[in-house]
């Protein structure tokens, strides 16, 4: 498998399926976060200790790869980590920053004077667990509706909060009373309903939108809330009727092809719905992607989600994966979460954005190991050691 499109995005700063499928599909929902003060960094937060895994103590020669990561690609994610640092690495966020321009080998040798790694078990289990990925997708959009553009995306209405859960996915679509209260708050308008399904499962996207003047620029669709109705997977639902035997995205596709006058049926067996914000995005802002759960801006092949319950966010992780579709052994970091993404050893790990990163993200299944790295001065911390 050609690599090129994570190296590409890391050199130049720096999912589960595109559709819900079966069991492993992942809901990204980032939390809420505080905005930094101007030119200043988020203060450290305190991150709580592993209560769901075990971590062994071990040696720096058992981590696979560890001589041929690019630890300058990753050291990017680590100058976002340092935005909003954990209490365990904040004190060392200045000598990360120093080590920005230096060699692989001077980050290799710094990495083992200062951090302890540790191997993530289960705490009845082993050291095996299962890798999916998840991307940004891309799309094409409008500010006003026509021309095909007729799928809505919303801002969260003022009533969300007065009335828990909120309509489902087909009341919003179909109820008068629904569509009132989202009168007015419509961000842009998608093409194709299914698209506006991905970027509900996804959390966030990228639209390329064209606006009522005729221009057109980038911008950013950011989780803002959701109806607090139950998520339901399409992948699933269209197995269970019999309907495809294949609920990968291309198998979903071409389902939705063939049976147009079924699709809403499909799109309303998940009752959920997310609302979005609108975030501007500038020439910097568009090498990385949407802030995950730590607060921070994800990086292209350096940025997993994580159970927070098993590894903390802002923990440094050595992750190896045999693949098949993808071949790892490489330095990323705990800073984002999913509704899926549950157990000691399970990473969801971040694409990048738009077709091509999805593609791959789609058809990412397989076997995981992860190391979780820990200052050595705060080795006593760590609880559940072997």
């Amino acid at each position: 498998m050609n690599f090129q499109l994570l190296r590409h995005a890391a050199m130049v700063l720096i999912v589960g399926s595109l559709v819900a499928c079966s069991s492993t599909k992942q809901v990204h929902d980032p939390s809420p976060v505080t905005e930094p003060s101007p030119g200043g960094s988020k203060p450290p937060f305190t991150a709580s200790m592993p209560t769901k895994s075990r971590w062994i103590a071990t040696d720096w020669s058992e981590l696979p790869g560890l001589q041929a990561d690019a630890l300058h690609e990753a050291w990017n994610a680590w100058l976002k980590n340092c935005e909003r640092p954990s209490t365990a690495f904040a004190s060392l966020c200045r000598e990360v920053r120093q080590l920005s321009i230096a060699s692989d080998e001077e980050q290799r040798n710094w990495l083992i004077k200062n951090l302890q790694p540790y191997r993530v078990e289960a705490m009845g289990g082993g050291p095996d667990g299962l890798m999916t990925a998840y991307y940004e997708p891309l799309f094409e959009a409008r500010r006003r509706p026509g021309d095909g553009f007729n799928v809505p995306l919303y801002q969260p209405p003022a009533s969300l909060g007065s009335r828990k859960p909120w309509y489902t996915r087909q009341q919003i679509d179909t109820l008068p009373e629904a569509q009132a209260a989202l009168a007015g708050r419509i961000i842009a308008w998608l093409r194709d309903p299914v698209d506006a399904l991905v970027l509900h499962i996804q959390g966030s996207g990228r639209l390329q939108i064209t606006e009522a003047n005729g221009s057109q620029r980038l911008i950013r669709v950011a989780f803002a809330g959701t109806n607090d109705q139950p998520y339901k997977s399409v992948g699933r639902w269209l197995l269970d009727q019999g309907l495809v035997r294949d609920a990968t995205w291309p198998g979903i596709s071409a389902w939705t092809q063939a049976n147009p006058g079924r699709v809403n049926e499909m799109l309303w067996s998940n009752p959920r719905y997310v609302f979005f914000r609108e975030e501007p995005l500038n020439e910097l802002d568009a090498q990385f992607g949407p802030k995950g759960a730590q607060g921070v801006a994800l990086t292209p092949g350096r940025s997993i989600a994580v159970d927070k319950a098993s590894i903390p966010y802002g923990t440094p992780v050595w992750l190896s994966t045999p693949g098949p579709t993808v071949q790892l052994n490489r330095l990323v970091f705990a800073q984002d979460t999913g509704s899926a993404i549950v157990g000691a050893v399970r990473a969801d790990f971040f694409m990048g954005w738009g077709p091509e990163a999805g593609d791959l993200a789609g058809r990412v299944k397989q076997g995981l190991r992860l190391w979780a790295f820990w200052p050595r001065s705060l080795a006593a911390q760590v609880p559940n050691l072997r």
